[in-house]
């Protein structure tokens, strides 16, 4: 062997085994992108989206963005849905459970709304599209309600007919009445007529007075008696219905023993701290005699006055806010509606221990096509909220609500709450009755504050038109479809929220907004078409079921 040829021997002899050859590259490659990768954790690159503040306040932010133009990037989850907290700020003083509100319009919220938004940890606003004595009449009910008894029950007179009491249970789906001397409640009460009494009586122009159960042989309680006293009574008696009476034997309330058995407790419920009265909101608007509708609420016990106004930053606004403020302290006010900061700034300095966010984005609302005025939701949310940050003022977002998705954005921008109308306008709980259309749906009326109905009764002092010979539109009436007892629809609103919050990785929306304030909440803005792909798309048919029970 040459010794060429014996030196190459020993140098292949030194060389490592092809495998290890290319081992060695490969180590070092996967070692290099380790150190890239704990590197890019220590930079921004793993920072997607924007920031509310890059989107809302750059430069070349010139367009007005809506929710959804919006989308919420994800962040890690390490908590379970049911580890959601919900609570947050209607105003300066008043708590919600719930960050939910509902609207101050004549299709939307009276006493039958504000109890159930209050029992499931939110708050009605009763609307002042009526007499003064009325409205006032609307919050006593709801600060005397008591968990389990019907304090405004249907009521019938001595002298109505069967064939009479057949359209009126038809009509409202029940067969028991308290019959009462004028058959109002509050009268005295003579009698109770129920299915028992009416099943073999064929003449239909029979009076109840002939056939009812007459007081001596009922069962009843004096007025103040708890509710398990009044189920201990009704399970003894074996009665389905106990009529409450005061010592001069009026009506002042009812328990049926079918409602205490579907009576749940409402932990959640938005309660004065003292005397366990569910708390209850009212709207005035800014007419001097407002001043009146204020005095007649506060004896009537109201937690909150809403000054409604399409445009709140007026100076017959700055004039309520002060002389609320001076004459009833106790009293939270929520003044606007306002859409820019310069409009917040004003009327906090009025006082207003709250603000309601929103011109012209509701779905019965036409007030931007109308007057060219307004703003659109998300940026109007951001910017306000900005403001009022810095004063310790909660805002509410009005209108633009068609889903939980809105309201968690609503949140994520800095709303204390979301304001909802035609979300709850289809309820069993709103005002109105039910009628179907042709294809068998089942509606009911809603209409804006700013349409020629509303305006007829009352409303046009909302859009500074009390005194105009011409009322001007800006809103229309229309039809929403049943959407069953609040109930059951507001847990379905509130676990979508619950959801969308354990998505963006957060617990609370005191940490969503940090995170918002922070820049650690990220955006991004979606295109049309990403808007359509974030819906439903490509299917010849589907049927939307928004829960199950």
């Amino acid at each position: 062997m040459s010794a060429l040829g014996g030196g190459a021997a020993r140098e292949r002899s030194r060389s490592p085994p092809p495998q290890q050859r290319r081992g060695r590259p490969d180590a070092e490659r996967d070692e290099k992108r380790l150190n890239d990768g704990k590197a890019l954790q220590a930079t921004d690159d793993l920072l997607d989206g924007f920031s509310a503040k890059q989107i809302f306040e750059t430069s070349g932010s010139l367009s007005g963005l809506t929710y959804d133009d919006l989308i919420c990037l994800p962040g890690r989850i390490n908590f379970g849905v049911q580890d959601v907290c919900l609570a947050s700020m209607f105003s300066r003083k008043i708590a919600l459970r719930t960050p939910i509100v509902s609207s101050p319009m004549d299709t939307v919220t009276e006493s039958d709304m504000a109890i159930a938004m209050a029992l499931e940890g939110g708050l009605g606003v009763i609307h002042a599209n009526f007499p003064i004595e009325v409205q006032a009449r609307e919050v006593m009910k709801v600060k005397r309600y008591k968990s389990g008894f019907i304090q405004d029950p249907v009521c019938v007179s001595p002298t109505m007919t069967i064939s009479e009491l057949d359209q009126l249970k038809s009509k409202l789906g029940f067969t028991g009445f308290p019959v009462t001397e004028n058959g109002q409640m509050g009268s005295k009460l003579v009698g109770l007529v129920t299915k028992r009494d009416t099943d073999f009586i064929k003449d239909p122009n029979t009076t109840l007075g002939s056939i009812m159960t007459p007081l001596k042989d009922l069962v009843t309680a004096e007025e103040g008696v708890d509710l398990k006293a009044a189920n201990e009574i009704l399970q003894q008696s074996k009665k389905g219905k106990l009529p409450i009476l005061s010592k001069a034997r009026l009506l002042v309330a009812l328990v049926a023993r079918t409602d205490l058995k579907k009576n749940a407790e409402f932990p959640n419920a938005t309660k004065d701290p003292i005397n366990k009265s569910l708390l209850v909101a009212a709207a005035i608007g800014t007419r001097p005699e407002d001043k009146d509708r204020v005095q007649a609420l506060s004896a009537a016990g109201v937690d909150a006055i809403i000054i409604d106004s399409s445009q709140g930053d007026s100076i017959f606004q700055h004039e309520m806010i002060r002389w609320i403020k001076k004459e009833f302290p106790q009293i939270q006010v929520v003044a606007g509606n306002v859409v820019t900061k310069r409009q917040a700034k004003n009327l906090i300095e009025c006082g207003a221990d709250g603000l309601r966010v929103g011109m012209g984005i509701g779905s019965i609302c036409t007030t931007q096509d109308v007057c060219a005025c307004g703003r659109a939701q998300a940026s109007a949310v951001y910017n306000v909220a900005k403001v009022a940050r810095a004063y310790g003022v909660p805002i509410l977002a009005d209108g633009g609500i068609s889903s939980p998705g809105h309201i968690v954005k609503a949140l994520a921008l800095g709303a204390g709450a979301a304001m909802c109308g035609s979300l709850f306008a289809g309820t069993s709980e709103s005002p109105g009755e039910y009628f179907y259309a042709e294809d068998g749906t089942r509606l009911k009326r809603y209409r804006g504050m700013g349409s020629i109905d509303a305006m007829k009764k009352g409303s046009d002092d909302r859009y500074f038109g009390a005194t105009s010979a011409i009322k001007v539109a800006q809103g229309v009436s229309g039809n929403v479809q049943d959407k069953g007892s609040i109930h059951r629809y507001l847990p379905y609103l509130t676990q979508g929220l619950r959801h969308g919050m354990q998505d963006l990785g957060v617990q609370s929306v005191g940490q969503l907004q940090q995170r918002l304030q922070e820049g650690e909440l990220r955006f991004e803005l979606r295109s049309a078409a990403a808007q359509r792909e974030g819906g439903v798309h490509n299917l010849h048919s589907f049927e939307r079921k928004l829960f199950a029970d």
